[in-house]
C-alpha cells in the first residue's frame, strides 16, 4: 500500500511538473509574440495587438483542450479514432476545393472561416500518432505479417502525406512521415522494414524537392548563402545577424530592433530570432533548460505507462513537439534549409497552438494514468477483432 500511494505522489509530481513547463513556454511564448509582432501588426493592420489578441482567442480556447484531453479516458477516446481519421482527411480535402480553401503564399493550407483560418494539417500532428499508437497496440502480436500488421499504417500515413503534399506543404508533409515512423520502430517494426522504407523515401523525397523552384532555391541558398543573400537567402541571414546581436544578456524584452523591419514575418516561423535578440545567450539556456524538462517528463510518461498505447501515444507526441521545435530552430539559425516548421508555443497561428497544447495534454493524461489502461490495453493487444481482417 505504502508503496503504491508513493507511485502516485511521484505521478501527481510529474504531471505537476509538466504543467509548469506547459505554462512555461505557453507564456514565454506569448511575451515574445507581443513583442515581436507589435510593429509590423502596427503596420499592416493598424493594431499592433493585432497578433497577440488572436493568439490569446486559440490558446484560450487551446487551453480548454488541454485540460480535456488531459482528463478524457483514452480507452474510452479509442473508439472514435477513426471518426477523428476521417475528420482530419475530411478537412484536408477542403483546402483544396475553391471558394473553401483559401491560398496563401502559393500553398492552399488553410479554410477560412469568418476572419478566422484554421490549418487541418495540423490536426493530422496529433490524430495520426493517436491511430498508429492505437493500432499499433492492437495489432502488437503481428508485426511480422507485412499485409495485415504493416500496410495498413503505412497506407493511412501515406494518405495524409498526399493529402498535405499537394497542398504545397512538402515541410509538414515530410514531418509527419518522419514521426511516424519514429512510431513504428517504438512499436518493434522489424529493421528490413525500415531499410525498406528508407530505399523507398531518400530518392522520392530527392526528387520531390526538385520539383518547385523554391525548394530548389532554399537548397541552394543553404549550400551556397552568398548565392542570393537578398533572396532566398535573406530572411535566413538576418535572422542569424539578430540572434548573434543578442550577446550574452540580450536588448531587453520590447527592445529588439532587427523585428521591425529586418526580418520578414518574424512574428510567425522566424520568431526564435526575434527571442534571442531580446534574451540573449542567457535566454536560449533557459528555453533549453525548459524544453529538457518537457522532453524528459514526457519520455518518462512513456517509460512509465504500462500499455503499449499509451507508450507509444506519449512518446510520439513528445517527439513531435521537440522535434518540431529542434528543426525550427535549426532552420532560424541556418544550420537547416528554410522550412515552414512553426515554433510550438511561440509562432503566431492559432492552428499550431492549439495543436500543440491538445498533443501536451494527451501527453499529461497519460503521465497522470501510467497503468489505469494496462490491463485494458494489454487485451486488446492479444485480441483479434473482426478488424483485423481487412486490416484496419
Amino acid at each position: 500500500m505504502y508503496h503504491f500511494e508513493a507511485e502516485q505522489m511521484r505521478n501527481k509530481r510529474t504531471v505537476h511538473l509538466f504543467y509548469l513547463c506547459v505554462i512555461l513556454l505557453f507564456g514565454t511564448g506569448l511575451v515574445t509574440l507581443y513583442s515581436a509582432s507589435y510593429a509590423f501588426a502596427l503596420r499592416f493592420f493598424g493594431d499592433g495587438n493585432y497578433f497577440i489578441i488572436r493568439q490569446l482567442i486559440f490558446g484560450g480556447a487551446g487551453i480548454v483542450l488541454f485540460f480535456i484531453f488531459s482528463k478524457i479516458n483514452l480507452e474510452k477516446f479509442r473508439k472514435f479514432i477513426m471518426f477523428f481519421i476521417g475528420l482530419a482527411a475530411f478537412l484536408c480535402i477542403l483546402t483544396l476545393i475553391p471558394g473553401i480553401g483559401v491560398e496563401r503564399y502559393g500553398a492552399s493550407r488553410w479554410i477560412e472561416i469568418a476572419s478566422f483560418s484554421y490549418q487541418p494539417s495540423e490536426m493530422v500532428k496529433f490524430v495520426l500518432p493517436l491511430y498508429l499508437s492505437h493500432l499499433l497496440d492492437k495489432k502488437a502480436g503481428n508485426l511480422d505479417n507485412f499485409y495485415s500488421g504493416i500496410l495498413p499504417p503505412v497506407l493511412i500515413t501515406g494518405l495524409f502525406f498526399g493529402l498535405i503534399y499537394i497542398q504545397n506543404n512538402f515541410s509538414t508533409a515530410v514531418f509527419i512521415v518522419f514521426n511516424a515512423m519514429v512510431i513504428f520502430f517504438l512499436a518493434g517494426m522489424r529493421y528490413r522494414y525500415f531499410l525498406a522504407a528508407l530505399a523507398m523515401i531518400m530518392p522520392a523525397a530527392v526528387l520531390l524537392v526538385f520539383t518547385k523552384e523554391h525548394r530548389v532555391r532554399r537548397l541552394v541558398s543553404f549550400i551556397k548563402p552568398e548565392w542570393d543573400p537578398l533572396g532566398a537567402g535573406f530572411q535566413v541571414n538576418a535572422s542569424r545577424d539578430a540572434i548573434i546581436s543578442g550577446g550574452l544578456w540580450g536588448k531587453g524584452i520590447g527592445e529588439g530592433t532587427r523585428k521591425i523591419a529586418s526580418i520578414p514575418e518574424i512574428h510567425s516561423d522566424f520568431i526564435f530570432s526575434a527571442y534571442v535578440e531580446e534574451t540573449g545567450f542567457i535566454g536560449i539556456i533557459l528555453f533549453f533548460a525548459i524544453l529538457t524538462a518537457f522532453a524528459f517528463l514526457g519520455y518518462r510518461a512513456a517509460w512509465k505507462c504500462e500499455s503499449l498505447f499509451g507508450r507509444l501515444l506519449a512518446a510520439s507526441l513528445t517527439t513531435i513537439i521537440v522535434s518540431q521545435v529542434l528543426l525550427n530552430i535549426a532552420v532560424v539559425s541556418g544550420a537547416l534549409p528554410a522550412t515552414g516548421i512553426p515554433l510550438p508555443f511561440f509562432s503566431a497561428g492559432g492552428s499550431s497552438l492549439a495543436t500543440t497544447l491538445i498533443c501536451a495534454g494527451l501527453i499529461a493524461n497519460v503521465a497522470g494514468n501510467e497503468d489505469k489502461y494496462a490491463t485494458i490495453s494489454n487485451t486488446m493487444s492479444n485480441y483479434k477483432s473482426p478488424e483485423d481482417k481487412d486490416g484496419f
